[in-house]
């Protein structure tokens, strides 16, 4: 498991291997300087969508912040008990996720498995550009899309916008599973 310390202490070491400081960090991933200091520093913990921002600014794959180990490929292959889960519980957010690209390199989407805890009720929006899809694997969530609410069960899906605000919670008292695909806008 990786814990969300370890991103920002890797993020930081990025940043300074590219001489950059956090202010310009912060202006290319289209963040604050406060908040990327946060993130850094393992007082905040951005959602994916974010860490997506960062490493492009960073000019490197997300799994280059995982990672230091990102070996030219054209395909991966992951066992089930390989994956590395991060988590995000007791973070404003509440869940947890997994990426299930593994380390290919320059890839265009961003696939993960998402879970969703039902003891946090966070309406914090996301917003970024791109495209997302998401497969519900186990239980039911509230999807909120803009100003639409859809409840969405095992076996459905959404596709969407990714630049309209969204966010899901759990509907009920089990965590929601999902596999979740960022597409991210070029």
């Amino acid at each position: 498991m990786i814990r969300e310390d370890q991103i920002g202490r890797r993020i930081k070491k990025l940043r300074i291997e590219r001489n950059l400081t956090q202010e310009a960090l912060a202006q290319e991933a289209g963040l604050t300087k406060g908040y990327l200091s946060k993130i850094e520093n393992s007082k905040n913990s951005p959602p994916v969508s974010t860490l997506l921002s960062l490493a492009k600014a960073l000019d490197i794959d997300i799994n280059g912040i995982f990672s230091e180990d990102v070996t030219a490929t054209t395909i991966t292959h992951i066992k089930k008990g390989a994956r590395q889960t991060v988590a995000r519980s007791g973070t404003a957010f509440g869940y947890s996720y997994e990426p299930l690209a593994g380390k290919f390199p320059n890839r265009h989407m961003e696939p993960y498995i998402l879970v969703f805890h039902p003891d946090v009720e966070a309406e914090t929006p996301f917003q970024h550009k791109g495209e997302e899809f998401v497969y519900v694997l186990e239980g039911s969530m509230k999807f909120f899309y803009e100003d639409k609410e859809f409840i969405v069960e095992a076996e459905d899906s959404v596709y969407f916008d990714a630049s309209v605000p969204h966010y899901g919670i759990c509907n009920g008292k089990k965590p929601v599973k999902c596999v979740m695909v960022i597409y991210p806008e070029e």
